[in-house]
């Protein structure tokens, strides 16, 4: 008798997997599906299946390889691609997920789940038109697609388009239970300066959803615009609500110590470490936080007693020790920091200041080169900054001081200003792009040492962007940026639009930008490398390494007391979003 054919075999196999996922034992189905794809490497349907299966029991990186195997078999089955596009996604790999469905764009643009899948890793990518698009398409096929939906409303809340608020309500209408969507409306009411609406539905997710970070942080955000003090008490609340989420607690933390709150900081963790004892790195966030607050005993005695052994713990330990002056110490921990990720900006950030405070030779190899920092005119046409002025001036008026910026005072753009619509913003875009060429001619030769010469020959592209505006606070005792560093990119920076009169004094150096001064929790009197006195269409650029803030400016006698500038971070073209 003849046996059946290989064929008959993986249908027959297919067919056990998916009676055993339809009587719900997902793990079973997994194992036969492993086994059946084992049997028969070439079969794509069997290769789908176990791609499915891989994705619901959490492991994207075995669905990705399953999925691939699938398209590679069926080339033509455009389902297969999304399917490889979505596992893709979930592993953070935007850019084969776009070429994975562009080999079926015109099929997709016929095909909802197509359309969306592809609209999300364009948003990923930073491509917010492109993204915009293909949300379109998907929703000109399916209108009530959620995700679509969602996505759509999200990015026109970051665009800064008119019918944001509308789109919110549309999604609102086919998912009323979504969380995230009301925080959308929400921050939608806010920019359209219904502060009071917005609030009122950040209270209610608060209530309802405890547990919800993001709703937190919104609502402790609006409370800070507010001027209460008590603006983190949404998160107290919401650990009463909820006394088992531990997650409640860690984002207390990080909200308090972004605004300069480290002793207050360091309570809440200690608090947390008692009610979580299984939760091991409330012990290091107590640890980072009293040392920040000045209690270096404390943070002394917890980081001794610690069995972290995790990159983070070490980069701590490493500013600990050098608020004791230890360079040798901060030598040891950041090398073990940079065996696990050799260009991590922080620890480079800290070495140069250690090497700084031994004498090391190093330190100038590192930030002392000619040509590192440069303030360079600004490329674009007469009368650019003045209208990129006003249409920045037009969303100060309903932006607010942010939760852990530098920012002390002020207000600061929402979301990433490069992926707004006005055209007066993509032509400053444009001018910044052509602008960081001629900081990259007048750089150092490539080194493959250096955490920025490395990529002096790469492209590079924008992470992130924003507006900060200032203006010296009502009681003139001065706005200002603490000292910090952007740990994402390479190359960090400050464009002058507005300065202020005060800057004029080169005696009293108001409103200055300082570049490689230690931040104040580090209590080391080293000065600035360099600083710069603010200039209108003129670009600060410098290595990401270096630490920078600005001195404080106030208003009281010193005439007109406005700083506007626009901030971005650069970075190399395979790293980040444009």
């Amino acid at each position: 008798m003849n046996s059946p054919a290989p064929s008959a075999n993986a249908a027959a196999a297919l067919l056990k997997v998916r009676m055993a996922l339809h009587s719900g034992d997902l793990a079973n189905a997994r194992a036969q599906a492993e086994a059946a794809r084992r049997a028969f490497p070439g079969d794509a349907p069997l290769a789908d299946v176990a791609g499915d299966l891989a994705m619901k029991t959490g492991d994207p990186r075995s669905a990705e390889a399953h999925f691939a195997a699938a398209c590679a078999v069926a080339p033509q089955v455009a389902e297969y691609a999304v399917n490889h596009a979505i596992a893709l996604q979930q592993l953070d790999r935007h850019g084969e997920a776009i070429a994975v469905l562009a080999r079926h764009e015109a099929s997709g643009r016929k095909d909802a789940r197509h359309a969306s899948v592809r609209a999300m890793s364009e948003r990923a990518l930073g491509h917010p038109a492109a993204s915009a698009r293909w949300y379109d398409i998907a929703l000109a096929l399916e209108p009530s697609r959620p995700r679509a939906l969602n996505g759509r409303a999200r990015l026109a809340l970051e665009r800064g388009e008119a019918d944001a608020l509308a789109r919110f309500d549309r999604a609102l209408a086919v998912s009323p239970g979504d969380a995230d969507l009301w925080l959308g409306k929400a921050q939608a009411l806010e920019v359209a300066g219904d502060t009071a609406g917005a609030r009122t539905i950040a209270e209610q997710i608060a209530a309802q959803a405890p547990g919800y970070l993001a709703g937190l942080t919104f609502l402790a955000g609006l409370r800070l615009a507010a001027g209460e003090a008590d603006f983190t008490a949404p998160f107290r609340e919401a650990a009463a609500r909820a006394p088992q989420d531990a997650t409640i607690a860690a984002a207390h933390i990080e909200t308090l110590a972004g605004l300069d709150y480290a002793a207050e900081a360091a309570e809440i963790a200690a608090a947390a470490r008692r009610r979580f004892p299984n939760e091991a790195h409330f012990a290091l966030l107590e640890a980072i936080h009293a040392g920040s607050a000045g209690d270096d005993a404390r943070a002394g005695d917890i980081f001794a007693g610690l069995a972290d052994n995790s990159p983070l713990r070490y980069l701590h330990e490493a500013r600990h020790a050098l608020r004791g002056r230890d360079p040798e110490a901060v030598e040891m921990l950041l090398a073990r920091v940079l065996a696990a990720d050799p260009w991590n900006i922080s620890a480079w950030a800290l070495r140069g200041m250690a090497w700084r405070l031994a004498g090391d030779a190093r330190a100038d190899w590192l930030h002392g080169q000619p040509g590192l920092v440069q303030f360079c005119p600004l490329a674009g046409r007469e009368g650019l900054i003045g209208d990129a002025i006003a249409a920045l001036r037009r969303l100060h008026a309903g932006s607010a001081m942010p939760l852990g910026q530098s920012l002390r005072g002020g207000t600061q753009t929402r979301g990433i200003l490069f992926h707004r619509i006005e055209p007066e913003l993509a032509e400053l875009h444009q001018a910044i792009r052509a602008t960081l060429e001629t900081y990259r001619d007048a750089l150092p030769p490539l080194d493959d040492t250096h955490p920025l010469l490395r990529n002096r020959e790469t492209p590079w592209q924008l992470l992130g962007s924003w507006s900060a505006r200032l203006t010296g606070g009502e009681s003139g005792a001065g706005d200002y940026h603490t000292a910090h560093i952007h740990p994402q990119g390479i190359i960090s920076s400050a464009l002058y639009l507005v300065v202020p009169d005060a800057a004029a004094d080169t005696e009293a150096r108001r409103g200055w930008l300082e570049v490689g001064r230690p931040p104040p929790d580090l209590r080391l009197d080293l000065e600035p490398l360099r600083v710069i006195q603010p200039r209108e269409a003129h670009l600060a650029l410098f290595p990401s390494t270096l630490y920078h803030g600005t001195t404080p400016f106030g208003a009281a006698n010193s005439g007109a007391a406005e700083r506007m500038t626009v901030a971005f971070d650069v970075v190399t073209s395979n790293e980040g979003q444009a």
